[in-house]
C-alpha cells in the first residue's frame, strides 16, 4: 500500500528510504546544540531534504543514555516553533520523534505526517489513540527508559524472541484500535537497553521482523555499538561505520534507515539497492 507523508507517497520495499535527523535538542549525543532556531532547523532540513532524504525527523529531546526527562512544556517550546517555521517553509514530510501524546497532537495538528515514538508506545498510554492521525506510526523496542536503559548488565533470554514479541504485540494493539497495518512501521530500537551483542544480532536478524507490520526501520546512526567496534569516540566522526550498518540492513530487510549524514547514506543505498 502507498505510505504518505505529508506531500510525498512512498511504496515500501521499492527502494530503502532516508529519515534524515533533525536534532533540535541542545543535549543530543553527536550534534547537540547545533541546531538553536527554527529559522536553522529550516535550513537544516533543506540541506537533508536536498541530500536525499525522504522524511525529515525531528526530535526536542534527547532520548541518548542517561539524558534527563525534560518535561512536556520545555519540549513543546522547543518543537513547536520549528515545526510551525518548517511547514510555513513548505517541508512538509515530517515525522516527530516524541513519546508524549500531546507533543505529537499538536505537531500533528500544525502539519506533521508521521509519529516516531521511541518508548512504542508505553510511555504515554494516551499515544495510542493520537496516532490514529497520523499517516504513519514508527514503533520501537527499548528496555527501560533513557534514564537507565544502558546501566548495569543488560539481559535478555533470547533478544531477537523477545523485541520480535513485542513489536508484534504492540502492532496489534494499533491494529485493534483500528489503525491500518500498513501504516506502522517497526524498529528494533539499536542501542536502547541493548549491549553491543544484542545490537549485532537485531542487525543479523532484522528479516524476522517483516510482516509484523508495514515495514522495518533502522536507526544505527553514529551509535556507541559502533564505537565498540571502531574504536571512533567522537560520534560525530562515526558517519562510515553507520554506512557498513545502513548497507547491510539495507541488503536484510530494513525498509527505512535513519540517519544524521543523509548524502553519505544515499550515496551508498543507490550502490546497495541495485545488488538487491
Amino acid at each position: 500500500m502507498a505510505l504518505l507523508c505529508g506531500d510525498r507517497t512512498f511504496v515500501l520495499g521499492k527502494r530503502t528510504l532516508i529519515m534524515g535527523i533533525l536534532n533540535i535538542a541542545p543535549d543530543s549525543f553527536s550534534d547537540g546544540g547545533e541546531i538553536n532556531s527554527p529559522g536553522a532547523a529550516v535550513q537544516k532540513a533543506k540541506q537533508l531534504l536536498a541530500d536525499g532524504a525522504d522524511i525529515i525527523d525531528v526530535g526536542a529531546e534527547s532520548t541518548r543514555p542517561f539524558a534527563d526527562d525534560i518535561g512536556l512544556q520545555e519540549e513543546l517550546s522547543r518543537i513547536i516553533p520549528t515545526v510551525k517555521a518548517l511547514i510555513a517553509e513548505g517541508v512538509r514530510n515530517l515525522s516527530i520523534d516524541t513519546r508524549r501524546a500531546e507533543v505529537a497532537r499538536i505537531c500533528l495538528a500544525e502539519g506533521a505526517s508521521w509519529i516516531n515514538d521511541v518508548s512504542g508506545l508505553r510511555y504515554d498510554k494516551k499515544m495510542l489513540d493520537v496516532v490514529q492521525a497520523a499517516d504513519a506510526v514508527v514503533v520501537m523496542h527499548s528496555q527501560g527508559s533513557p534514564q537507565n536503559m544502558q546501566r548495569g548488565k543488560i539481559e535478555y533470554s533470547d533478544v531477537v524472541l523477545e523485541v520480535t514479541h513485542f513489536l508484534r504485540q504492540q502492532v496489534e494493539c494499533l491494529v485493534e484500535a483500528g489503525y491500518e497495518r500498513g501504516r506502522i512501521l517497526v524498529d528494533p530500537g539499536i542501542g536502547f537497553g541493548k549491549s553491543l551483542k544484542h545490537n549485532l544480532l537485531l542487525t543479523q536478524n532484522l528479516q524476522e521482523l517483516a510482516g509484523i507490520a508495514g515495514g522495518v526501520l533502522y536507526g544505527p546512526s553514529r551509535k556507541f555499538f559502533l564505537s565498540e567496534i571502531t574504536g571512533i569516540k567522537n560520534a560525530a566522526e562515526r558517519d562510515f561505520a553507520t554506512l557498513g550498518a545502513v548497507v547491510y540492513a539495507a541488503l536484510h530487510g530494513a525498509n527505512i534507515v535513519r540517519v544524521h549524514n543523509v548524502k553519505a547514506a544515499h550515496e551508498a543505498l543507490l550502490i546497495a539497492d541495485s545488488l538487491k
